[in-house]
């Protein structure tokens, strides 16, 4: 079997309108699959990080990456993951490069699945547990108000750990309030503060009671600062989304700055790069847990990755849905948890109908940018 396209599909499937509204949902409307095709016949998808530089990231799968791959045999994954890596040594280690090579590489660990007819986490050492718990990752909201709604709405519909991104105290109030203390809370508050900002805000925001502060302080690098605010409060303290590759993981650990990590399959490299942060997790004895606000291949791999991975404690689940499903079967959630399926490969090939109706216009695009 050999490799004859690598191409990367830039698509624009809105998120369905939902009340409470949030600035965010423009940018959830962006995502990148990845398709491999063969010569067999076979087609394995993937999924790219989207969100921002959607066409960049585009043209490092068809420009850089494609050629590497072009003629080669599919099965050879990890040989064939190395050639992508070394090739983009100068300036792919992480960011756009490396979201590409992760998307390239979910395909090949598809095409693999398919080939052998079994699913994605049988590959990846067999399935570890039926299903994994989901918290609900909100988006962001203007005003206190607005944040109970949403999470009082999470909670009804199932979810039991939710996770908000607002960076003031009052929403997190709002929230608990809403909620009740049966449900936990995280708060991801997208690396806005100072060392000494985030050690202020994280002692006022202790009382809630919060699972976890994530990336609480800016730039997301700064490992050690991160460490400082881990000393300083007794909040767990949880980081990653943003690096990229076992070590980058390393620093973190190594730093001691983080309680909890959260890899992104679309970000890190791929689930080879995952397999290897969760056993540098376990050794470290700190918490792993997968951050995957996707609803295509991404989700699904994260999904692979948690059956056959032991000790993810959640996974992380957008709680609206698009316009149109991205996957032909989509990725259902049942009574607060989610599953990988037993189909071959990662169970998520698109629908070729929502493929043709939402294609991402390359030349009247405009870049969105988180605020």
């Amino acid at each position: 079997m050999k490799i004859t396209e690598v191409r990367a599909l830039p698509l624009a499937i809105p998120l369905r309108a939902a009340t409470p509204a949030s600035a965010w949902a423009g940018g959830i409307g962006r995502q990148i699959l990845v398709r491999v095709a063969t010569d067999e016949g076979l087609t394995g998808w993937g999924e790219c990080f989207a969100y921002g530089a959607t066409l960049a990231v585009c043209r490092v799968v068809d420009d850089a990456l494609a050629p590497l791959l072009a003629g080669q045999d599919p099965t050879r994954l990890e040989a064939l993951v190395d050639t992508m890596h070394r090739a983009l040594m100068i300036w792919g280690r992480r960011g756009l490069a490396m979201m590409a090579v992760s998307g390239v590489e979910l395909a090949l660990w598809d095409l693999a699945g398919k080939a052998r007819g079994v699913p994605v986490y049988a590959l990846l050492g067999g399935r570890c547990a039926p299903r994994t718990r989901a918290y609900a990752s909100l988006l962001r909201y203007a005003a206190p108000a607005d944040v109970a709604r949403a999470s009082a709405a999470a909670a009804a519909d199932g979810y039991t750990a939710i996770k908000l991104h607002q960076t003031d105290v009052e929403s997190v109030a709002a929230a608990r309030d809403a909620v009740g203390g049966g449900v936990e809370l995280m708060l991801d508050t997208n690396c806005p503060w100072t060392v000494e900002e985030a050690i202020r805000t994280g002692r006022r925001l202790e009382r809630y009671a919060l699972r976890w502060l994530e990336e609480p302080v800016w730039p997301p690098e700064d490992y050690a600062g991160l460490s400082r605010v881990r000393a300083a409060l007794s909040i767990p303290i949880a980081t990653g989304e943003n690096d990229a590759t076992v070590f980058g993981f390393r620093a973190i650990l190594d730093a001691g700055a983080a309680d909890v990590v959260q890899p992104s399959v679309t970000k890190v490299g791929g689930l080879l790069e995952m397999k290897k942060i969760a056993a540098l997790a376990a050794a470290a004895n700190v918490t792993l847990v997968p951050h995957s606000y996707y609803f295509g291949p991404g989700l699904a791999a994260t999904l692979h990755f948690a059956a056959s991975t032991p000790g993810i404690p959640y996974v992380e689940l957008p709680p609206g849905d698009l316009e149109a499903p991205l996957c032909a079967e989509p990725i259902r959630r049942v009574d607060g948890a989610a599953a990988a399926g037993d189909a071959p490969g990662l169970g998520a090939d698109p629908d070729p109908g929502v493929l043709a109706r939402y294609p991402y216009d390359r030349e009247g695009a405009r870049p969105f940018y988180l605020t």
